[in-house]
């Protein structure tokens, strides 16, 4: 009789099932281990991802390309402010005629000649100031509202786009018009000097408190309504169009989301909102150019209707259109600025595509 100890065969054999069993029971517990692992990893991985894509990520990551595009291109609104305000003064005085109109290039290089070159900046500060609350609330209302509106679809419809974009930009605008009426109060300050007028005021500082003095804390919003309206026009141009180019593009195409896309994307949102934007942006700088009397009252319109027409039947349809050059030779180098530094620092965080 053959013993089990003395036959190693049948030795290697006998514990064969245990073995099996706690290799088995070992695989059992080893994917679950390994489950454990690579949950850990997935969970960890959102944590890079979502502080790139949070609000104040989001935010913080606008305001620095705005302002890296605003300083850019500045000279360019400067240079479209001046144009724009060009014949109210003689239009009121009923001179219009004898008014010697400058193109954008003849106006730039009269501002170098007359004043020198650092007035093309003069305002600034305020801009700057602005876009810390409107670019930063422009794009991330604007990502909240196109992720309400998917509710989790791919699909994006152009006129969600749309909606998103004009509620995006008249509630970006309003809360940022104290600002933008301080910047119109600055940039005009040059010219003003030279027509040999008393200066209104010699910095942000200053022209804040006299706006406040003049109409209280209600009159920083003066000339809102025309700003919301052209805040709403110009992102529906620029974020609508940004968005829903990019997808048209990297879907027909086949390009990844990388500079091309942007480069391509941002030149045509460019001139689509300098050309819905521009009567827009012409009323509103004109209603808050205006002299007001000591109630903040304005002197010259009654509101934005009343300047709407003024202007047209003063100076022509075509009124509406003075600056369009420079807001479009403007908003094309800003919007491609601004977004490829929007994406590529984003990118650098980690976040996806906007």
């Amino acid at each position: 009789m053959v013993s089990l100890s003395d036959n190693p065969e049948i030795m290697s054999e006998k514990p064969g099932p245990e073995v099996v069993g706690s290799s088995s029971s070992s695989s059992s517990s080893s994917p679950t281990a390994a489950t454990m692992q690579q949950s850990t990893r997935t969970e960890m991985r959102p944590v890079k991802y979502h502080y790139a894509d949070s609000f104040w990520c989001t935010y913080l990551i606008s305001v620095f390309a705005a302002s890296i595009a605003e300083t850019v291109t500045y000279p360019l609104d400067l240079t479209k402010t001046r144009l724009q305000i060009q014949g109210e003064a003689a239009a009121v005085s009923g001179a219009i005629k004898k008014l010697k109109y400058r193109g954008m290039l003849a106006t730039a290089t009269g501002i170098i000649r007359e004043e020198g070159p650092l007035k093309l900046w003069q305002g600034v500060t305020p801009a700057l100031y602005r876009h810390i609350v409107y670019s930063g609330v422009r794009i991330v209302t604007y990502d909240k509202l196109r992720k309400k509106l998917r509710n989790g679809n791919n699909d994006f419809a152009l006129w969600q786009s749309a909606l998103a974009g004009v509620g995006a930009g008249g509630l970006a605008q309003w809360l940022a018009s104290p600002a933008d009426l301080v910047k119109v109060h600055i940039q005009m300050e040059g010219k003003r000097r030279l027509m040999g007028m008393e200066p209104r005021v010699h910095g942000a500082a200053h022209a804040f408190r006299e706006i406040v003095s003049r109409g209280g804390i209600t009159g920083l919003w003066k000339g809102s309504v025309p700003n919301v309206q052209r805040a709403a026009l110009v992102n529906l141009g620029d974020l609508t169009t940004y968005d829903t180019v990019k997808r048209f593009v990297m879907k027909k195409t086949g390009l990844p989301d990388c500079h091309l896309v942007h480069i391509i994307s941002s030149i045509c949102a460019g001139l689509v909102a300098a050309t819905m934007g521009t009567p827009a942006d012409v009323v509103k700088t004109r209603v808050m150019n205006q002299p007001t009397d000591l109630n903040g009252k304005g002197l010259l319109y009654k509101g934005s209707l009343d300047c709407l027409q003024q202007t047209i039947g003063k100076e022509g349809f075509f009124a509406l259109y003075k600056g369009f050059l420079p807001v479009w030779i403007r908003m094309a180098p800003w919007s491609l600025t601004f977004w490829l530094s929007f994406e590529q620092i984003r990118t650098s965080l980690g976040a996806g595509g906007y």
